[in-house]
């Protein structure tokens, strides 16, 4: 660290050496004189004393208390073996399990002078009391009027009048490279102010799929979740609720839940009713290049759809696993991850138009948007038997082994047909990334229905072009490329 502040002042120093010797230089020749530009700033530095002078009061601090239980060690012997003995100083006594309290701190904002409070709903979830602290150092006990996982916001209320409150402004406005500001805890350090730009817009986290968050370069550590994003305008744009940390603190990236979809959601808690999430029914994934190749697409842009859920909206309009989602009510879709925020904030009965490139060629299907189910199964992996040992068979071509499905295995797996993946060797299957336990569902777009459907379509595919192969795996159904040689 010292070497690396001792270096920059050599090069300081070197520079303005060189800057005296070329104006002085400068003055022994016959040239112009070095002339400073006198032009106005393009950009004037943020003064944000304003905007903490008339909204910092409406910025509250919560601590939770939450009641857990530690389980009690066991001894690996039976209670009769004379070992435990030994490990009685260790075990300590039998008995239910103990029981003790986790105390945590998070942030959050008034939104009525009646007492809502909105905050993040991770900073309040499963706790038995919270308690708001408002700047004028008041505390009251709050009581939690709803929450949202999946959107990460909750809904608080204290019994109180005439409260300060913040003002809301609208993230769909935000633009890359303006100032905000937050507001918040930070390891408990209350009323915390820190400041910084916007990176990025609409990104999506792998957790958090109905989520376009906010990125920042804004110091954010824990203590500042569900506190406000400011913008300069003195409106909340945000809601901070994560960080990107190798060492559980700042490193430079912190994401913030737009205002746009939190207040969505907060308007159906405050009226006691479960979030609703627009759903198309589809598992959707990147095109990458070599994909691109094997879809005889120009470009590698859109969301391949790899499953489509039965008597789903998609599946009522004829969408199909292979197809590519290219638009969505007229918005370009690059990449995947931009499809679950423009699905999810569409109410159900809304006729959605999508457009597809299928076989590589390009059209509109009407898509009706359906709410999310609220408990959607995951998917399970494929079981140990699922296979009968003396029909399994080798395919050649991809260095693998497979083996057929039972009836119990398909039901399970939610499939109807496909072959599961025994064995895979260094070869071509190995380098699209199949392995042990896949479900072989397609191959060109073909569906794969028994061990010798498949060695005959193999050995029918021409050698080094891109094949789409279509598989199942225990998160769900997803497309590698595969690549075949003579």
């Amino acid at each position: 660290m010292g070497g690396c502040v001792q270096g920059n002042h050599r090069r300081l120093r070197r520079s303005f050496g060189a800057f005296l010797v070329a104006l002085a230089l400068g003055g022994m020749a016959a040239t112009p004189s070095l002339a400073f530009a006198d032009s106005a700033n393009l950009v004037a530095l943020p003064d944000f004393t304003p905007i903490v002078k008339q909204y910092g009061p409406a910025v509250v601090n919560i601590s939770t208390t939450e009641t857990k239980e530690a389980q009690r060690p066991q001894s690996p012997f039976p209670p009769n073996s004379p070992l435990n003995q030994f490990f009685a100083p260790f075990v300590g006594p039998s008995g239910p399990a103990h029981k003790y309290q986790v105390q945590s701190l998070g942030s959050g904002f008034i939104v009525s002078p009646d007492g809502y409070i909105v905050t993040a709903a991770h900073v309040v979830r499963g706790a038995q009391k919270i308690i708001v602290s408002l700047t004028n150092h008041q505390q009251y006990q709050a009581k939690l009027v709803g929450l949202s996982t999946r959107i990460d916001v909750a809904l608080l209320k204290i019994d109180a009048k005439n409260l300060p409150t913040v003002q809301i402004g609208d993230s769909g406005r935000l633009e890359v490279g303006q100032w905000v500001l937050a507001v918040g805890a930070p390891f408990g350090f209350e009323n915390s102010v820190t400041q910084g730009v916007i990176s990025a817009t609409s990104r999506p986290l792998p957790d958090d799929p109905y989520i376009p968050f906010i990125q920042t370069d804004v110091p954010i550590n824990p203590g500042n979740s569900g506190g406000p994003l400011f913008n300069m305008k003195g409106q909340v744009i945000g809601i901070n609720d994560q960080i990107y940390t190798n060492s559980g603190g700042y490193m430079g990236l912190s994401f913030s839940i737009p205002i746009n979809v939190a207040m969505d959601a907060v308007k159906q808690l405050k009226l006691h009713q479960k979030v609703h999430f627009g759903w198309l029914g589809v598992m959707v994934q990147d095109v990458s290049m070599d994909l691109a190749k094997s879809f005889h697409m120009k470009e590698p842009m859109g969301a391949l759809v790899s499953q489509v859920e039965p008597d789903g909206p998609a599946a009522k309009a004829g969408l199909k696993p292979g197809d590519v989602i290219v638009s969505f009510n007229g918005q370009p879709i690059y990449n995947s991850a931009q499809l679950p925020p423009l699905v999810g904030a569409l109410p159900a009965g809304y006729i959605a138009k999508v457009g597809i490139i299928r076989d590589g060629k390009a059209m509109t299907l009407p898509i009706t948007v359906e709410s999310l189910p609220g408990d959607m199964a995951e998917e399970a992996g494929a079981p140990h038997s699922a296979q009968a040992p003396e029909q399994k068979g080798s395919i050649e071509r991809m260095h693998i082994q497979v083996g057929p499905l039972s009836a119990a295995a398909r039901q399970q797996l939610g499939v109807s047909s496909g072959v599961l993946v025994l064995g895979v060797a260094n070869g071509p299957a190995a380098l699209a990334g199949i392995r042990p336990g896949d479900v072989i569902l397609q191959v060109a777009q073909q569906p794969v229905s028994s061990v010798s459907q498949l060695q005959k379509l193999v050995a029918s595919l021409p050698a080094g072009q891109p094949v789409p192969v279509l598989l199942h795996r225990r998160e769900g159904n997803f497309y590698v490329v595969l690549s075949l040689p003579k």
